[in-house]
């Protein structure tokens, strides 16, 4: 009899071929499948992704080789993973092995899966970015806001980050903060940052200003930041975006699509703000500076003032001058004025008006005498100029072209004046024929000759 051990069962295998045990092939399979899964409960291998295919239901299914061996694994949905999964990946993957008694194979059924080493993720780092930088993501960068009101801030609400900015802000410049709480790392979290962009982007009253922040740590922790639908929700952000992701040494894709980059968590509270201590000082030597101008100003225009004053004569005393010299004026008036009137009534008196009223009386009958003649030469002159004009004016209507019209003769008038001939009227397209009573447009006939 030979005893073969099967993990924890023993089996009695007779040489005798009629003792022999009989199983059928699920009680075999499952005899195996607890024997692998006992030995192999936790083993950790590492190979290179082959085959890779992620189903509909969300489980994937691949190969892990090198360069000899091949061993198929399944890795279920949910699993935990450091990188994205794609062939010709090296990973080291952490599981238990298992059998298939559908197909009698064995395989691995994966619990945890990480790149093996750094190299790998920065080659699917380095193509990433090739692609994205192709698409034009990281061409945009906007100006932040001098003086934001609101500022959101995207980062796990625990830790040393959070407590870093909120306190940095309120140093520098207080004002309104909206924490937006993430997974910073590990399965979900780039999805939880891309639903923090896009929130943000969707809210009524937006903040002035995003910070994308987190701590430092190794390649694999920051890898969130590294995925497409983080890096497309900052590229196509409509609020300007800070990235402050890990030490200032560590770089993520965001970095690229991201308004600007900050070296750490409290450096991007200092890009989004301010200094109000700086202001304030600005403030207090510009206040300083315009009263330093305007007191120099003033002085300046005070000596002006002074030096124009000088050449100014004195006012008062120029008008006292004027004063006494119009008084002069005055008194030498009243004098002049006195001497004329005597004067002048001194002649009034020597004046005899009797005599002189008669003498008016004289002229104006000599002046009528002599103007009778020349008034009735005028009116027989005029009488007789008057007729001579009638006698015209009857004449210049009896042989006015309007009297020759009303006797049934008619005037033909042409562009170019009076038509006086037929032939000059054959030349023209139309002419006006005038009659006592208005005028008629006519069009020639053109004389047209007959052949024999």
């Amino acid at each position: 009899m030979t005893i073969i051990k099967v993990s924890n069962y023993l089996v009695n295998v007779y040489a005798q071929a009629e003792n022999v045990a009989v199983f059928s092939v699920s009680e075999l399979s499952q005899l195996l499948k607890r024997a692998v899964e006992s030995q192999f409960a936790q083993v950790c291998v590492r190979g290179e992704i082959s085959g890779f295919k992620l189903h509909s239901s969300g489980h994937a299914y691949f190969a892990l080789r090198d360069a000899d061996c091949v061993l198929d694994a399944v890795m279920w949905r949910g699993t935990k993973t450091t990188a994205p999964l794609q062939d010709g990946l090296e990973v080291i993957a952490t599981g238990k092995l298992t059998t298939y008694g559908g197909r009698s194979k064995y395989q691995m059924v994966i619990s945890h899966v990480e790149a093996a080493g750094q190299g790998a993720l920065l080659k699917i780092l380095q193509d990433r970015k090739i692609k994205l930088q192709k698409e034009g993501l990281f061409d945009r960068k906007r100006e932040l806001p001098k003086f934001p009101s609101t500022i959101g801030v995207i980062t796990s609400p625990t830790g040393a980050v959070i407590r870093d900015i909120l306190h940095r802000i309120g140093d520098r410049f207080p004002c309104h903060v909206l924490v937006w709480p993430v997974l910073v790392q590990g399965p979900g979290s780039s999805d939880q940052i891309t639903a923090a962009i896009k929130g943000f982007n969707n809210l009524a009253q937006r903040p002035d200003v995003l910070i994308v922040a987190r701590g430092g740590g190794s390649l694999e922790d920051l890898w969130a930041f590294n995925e497409e639908n983080v890096v497309r929700a900052a590229a196509f952000s409509e609020i300007p975006i800070i990235s402050a992701v890990g030490h200032e040494t560590d770089t993520t894709l965001i970095d690229f699509a991201s308004d600007k980059r900050a070296p750490t968590p409290t450096a991007a509270a200092e890009f989004a703000t301010p200094d109000q201590q700086s202001l304030k000082l600005f403030i207090s030597e510009s206040e300083t500076r315009l009263q330093r101008i305007t007191l120099q100003t003033q002085e300046r225009y005070k000596l002006m003032l002074e030096n124009l004053s000088r050449r100014i004569p004195d006012l008062p005393s120029i008008v006292l001058e004027k004063n006494q010299r119009l008084d002069e004026w005055f008194e030498r008036y009243v004098r002049s004025s006195v001497v004329f009137l005597e004067r002048q009534q001194h002649l009034l008196n020597a004046i005899k008006i009797p005599s002189a009223l008669k003498n008016v009386e004289q002229a104006e009958q000599q002046l009528e005498k002599a103007i009778q003649p020349l008034t009735t030469t005028f009116a027989n002159s005029f009488f007789e100029k008057e007729q001579a004009l009638k006698w015209q004016s009857m004449l210049l209507s009896q042989n006015s072209y309007q009297r020759t019209l009303e006797k049934g003769f008619c005037l033909v008038e042409g562009d170019k004046g009076v038509v006086r001939s037929a032939q000059t009227l054959k030349t023209m397209k139309e002419a006006n024929i005038h009659f006592a009573d208005g005028k008629v447009r006519v069009q020639p006939v053109k004389e047209q000759k007959t052949l024999f």
